[in-house]
């Protein structure tokens, strides 16, 4: 199935394990596609899919991802080198918050790529580098995060499937249909019709330092990912040791102050606001709904759109203004999204389906 292609890379290994659990073949002329499921459309990009490998746009270019990984060590030490020359002043305070914070986010960009597997061509390194940046350099479980995007990847703004949408209705009401079903059944947990107002400091600005800070840690310790825990645990050793150190308790008026928790929860609150604006930009402005049980490329499509490209967009965004392409092919390395989007704007053309594509802006504002 087009799913299973698109998130495995190493074929021959995962067919090992799964030639047990096959039954037989199916019967001559029993249809091999759903009812649900456009069969032209699957055709056509099978044979795109073949097009895209036989290209070469499934193999990455480690000196981009090098560079990339680069950045972000050079701007997580030069965040604790300003507070070390320049003293913990307001003015060095802020520049070394605005540094760690894009630091962070980079950081957690490159853990992307590297959760899909698209920074190597062995899986092995890929999980290994991806320990090192999620666990050690943000401070959050690699299996966590996997467990959690690959359910998101398989069936986005599904409802009851995909993690992400699991605030409607507890917090938000999301897409056009529900909206409707909670007014016809009068299902009210928060004011929603004030929710476009509440969302500026609820979701952003706390999702990292809230929710996702604990549940991170409580996955990793039910599931028992023992390996993840004490990677993390190197996270919180490293940052207490270097900006505690700095960050040392003052005393302002008859109260010891120190600036180290602040450094601490404002990060994580920017770091929170930039990833969902860029996350949320793409998919909460789409249809969200039951599963429809549509074939790869519907179910992709329906849930995903795309921001302009530009340097800063494709820095910013670290390159999911390319959305729509990620989702299709979520194991193509990220520098290779612009030489597909042509032929995938090519498909969904031949097929009717709209391809959205907007200014960075734009994409913001479709989320409020």
């Amino acid at each position: 199935q087009d799913a299973f292609v698109a998130f495995h890379v190493d074929k021959v290994l995962v067919s090992k394990y799964l030639k047990s659990l096959q039954i037989g073949e199916l019967a001559p002329g029993q249809p091999s596609i759903e009812p649900t499921k456009n069969k032209m459309l699957v055709k056509d990009f099978r044979e795109l899919r073949a097009t895209v490998e036989k290209m070469g746009l499934l193999e990455p270019n480690q000196l981009f991802f090098f560079l990339h990984l680069a950045h972000i060590l050079l701007l997580d030490t030069a965040a604790w080198l300003i507070l070390f020359y320049f003293g913990t002043s307001l003015m060095p305070f802020i520049v070394s918050l605005m540094v760690l914070t894009i630091s962070q986010v980079q950081a957690s960009w490159l853990q992307h790529d590297l959760g899909h597997l698209s920074v190597f061509r062995k899986t092995t390194w890929n999980h290994l580098l991806h320990k090192f940046v999620m666990c050690h350099l943000i401070g959050a479980s690699a299996k966590w995060w996997t467990l959690l995007h690959s359910r998101h990847h398989a069936k986005p703004n599904c409802f009851q499937k995909d993690p992400d949408i699991d605030m409607h209705p507890f917090l938000f009401t999301l897409g056009k249909k529900f909206s409707v079903e909670l007014g016809i059944k009068k299902t009210k947990y928060m004011p929603y019709n004030h929710q476009h107002k509440y969302f500026f400091i609820t979701l952003p600005p706390l999702l990292f330092p809230t929710y996702f800070h604990c549940h991170t840690f409580y996955i990793a310790y039910t599931k028992r990912y023992w390996a993840d825990l004490a990677w993390m645990l190197t996270f919180y050793i490293r940052f207490f040791f270097t900006y505690g150190s700095l960050l040392e308790i003052k005393r302002l008026t008859s109260l010891p102050v120190t600036e180290f928790w602040p450094l601490v929860w404002l990060h994580r609150m920017l770091e929170s606001s930039w990833f969902v604006w860029v996350s949320q930009m793409s998919h909460i402005p789409m249809d969200i709904y039951y599963d429809s049980n549509l074939d790869w490329v519907s179910t992709q499509l329906q849930a995903t759109c795309n921001v302009e490209q530009s340097l800063f967009n494709d820095w910013f965004t670290g390159h999911l203004n390319f959305q729509i392409e990620h989702h299709l092919f979520p194991t193509m390395p990220r520098h290779n999204y612009w030489k597909v989007a042509p032929l995938v704007k090519s498909l969904c053309a031949k097929h009717g389906i709209e391809y959205q594509c907007k200014p960075l802006l734009t994409a913001f504002a479709d989320i409020v």
